[in-house]
């Protein structure tokens, strides 16, 4: 056990003797996924159009505006100073800004003097939503207060008011009457979400943390074709013959120390996926764990396999990463596999990248559990098995 440790520790420290290791151990694997997942979440699931709004008249009337505005299924107002506004604007942070003017009141909403200022964007669609969602806000708190003006008139024609006062007051019980019945207005569109389900089961966020977790994990582990390679080349395992190690303790030792290391990355990415992305990885960790040494396991196989064919360093290396980024495309890490021909979907079984997709997709998209990933563990396992065997056998120290 001791020699098995030590010819781990030796191959960590060779990978890990220059710096620059840790950028494709840890670093470009998160500024990946951070990109292609379209960064991290903001903390809510509002997609609606920002509408900067700059509320000058800071009466009932502006304040209702805003009211109907947050009600809207189009924008999402966010109330700020015009300075800032302007600056967002300037800066193109903003599409849309509308500032309701000081003199905007009740009165002026009678008379018919309101007036607003709406700044747009040039060729801005959301623009456009914005200009539809204000007309709409304005149009409700409006038709509530013309309610109430020919409430008046008709009660004026009647010769109702005693005093100026009265009719005041008469608006005003008119107004509130005309928002309550306003409120209470029966929904006159019926929405019906159709129940087929999407042929393809896609999350930006969770698609992208396992696939990129498997690209940049299968890699450095096929890269141990070009360990063997460059431990032949400077004689080291030659050396092993004057030592009482014997072939399956270096074999052990080395696979060992890779698999543990790569064990060590996906964790370091899964936990950026909880924490970062907010992904649901750890609602399952021992299925998961068993997914990801299953799927480390039949990289390191498969690296062991390529080590004894290929005679030189250089030839691994590149091989390795070409196989790696093969793998990983066709295994639907990069694009969901549901956008491939079927018959493709079939051929690439035969790749562990497919199995180890599908088992990640399957605890953190799709809700399964230890159960529902036996198969794809099993299925990397065999993986492991198989190319394990034929690097064992082929395995020469010259």
């Amino acid at each position: 056990m001791k020699k098995i440790f030590a010819i781990a520790w030796k191959d960590a420290i060779v990978r890990f003797a220059s710096s620059s290791e840790l950028i494709f151990f840890i670093i470009l694997p998160i500024i990946f996924t951070l990109l292609l997942a379209g960064g991290t979440p903001s903390g809510d699931d509002d997609n609606r159009v920002r509408l900067v709004v700059v509320d000058q008249a800071n009466t009932s009337i502006s304040q209702e505006i805003i009211a109907e505005l947050d009600k809207s299924t189009a924008v999402r107002p966010d109330v700020l100073t015009l300075a800032e506004a302007e600056d967002q604007f300037t800066s193109r942070r903003a599409d849309v800004v509308l500032v309701i003017p000081a003199g905007l009141d009740l009165e002026s909403i009678q008379n018919g003097t309101a007036q607003l200022d709406f700044r747009q964007q040039p060729n801005n669609l959301n623009a456009s939503v914005a200009e539809r969602a204000i007309q709409t806000s304005i149009r409700r708190v409006s038709s509530a207060v013309n309610a109430a003006n020919t409430a008046v008139e008709e009660a004026k024609a009647r010769d109702t008011f005693e005093s100026s006062e009265d009719e005041q007051a008469y608006f005003n019980d008119a107004l509130k009457l005309a928002k309550s019945v306003q409120e209470d207005v029966p929904e006159r569109v019926t929405v019906v979400e159709g129940s087929t389900p999407d042929e393809v089961d896609y999350d930006p966020r969770a698609n992208t943390s396992a696939g990129q977790l498997i690209t940049w994990v299968f890699i450095p582990l096929l890269g141990i074709s070009a360990l063997f390679a460059y431990e032949r080349q400077q004689g080291t395992l030659r050396r092993i013959l004057t030592t009482p190690t014997s072939k399956a303790t270096f074999l052990l030792g080395t696979i060992s120390g890779q698999v543990v290391m790569a064990l060590i990355q996906m964790s370091l990415l899964v936990l950026f996926g909880i924490f970062a992305l907010g992904l649901d990885w750890g609602r399952e960790p021992l299925a998961l764990f068993i997914l990801l040494t299953c799927a480390a396991l039949a990289a390191g196989a498969i690296g062991t396999t390529m080590g004894t064919f290929i005679k030189t360093e250089g030839q691994a290396s590149g091989l390795s990463i070409m196989t790696g980024m093969v793998m990983a495309l066709m295994g639907g890490c990069w694009y969901p596999l549901e956008l491939f021909p079927p018959v493709v979907q079939n051929i690439v079984k035969i790749l562990p990248t497919t199995w180890a997709m599908q088992g990640m997709l399957d605890l953190g998209l799709r809700g399964g559990g230890l159960m529902d990933i036996l198969t794809e563990a099993g299925v990397l396992l065999g993986f492991a098995a198989i190319f394990f065997s034929v690097g064992v056998m082929r395995f020469r120290y010259e």
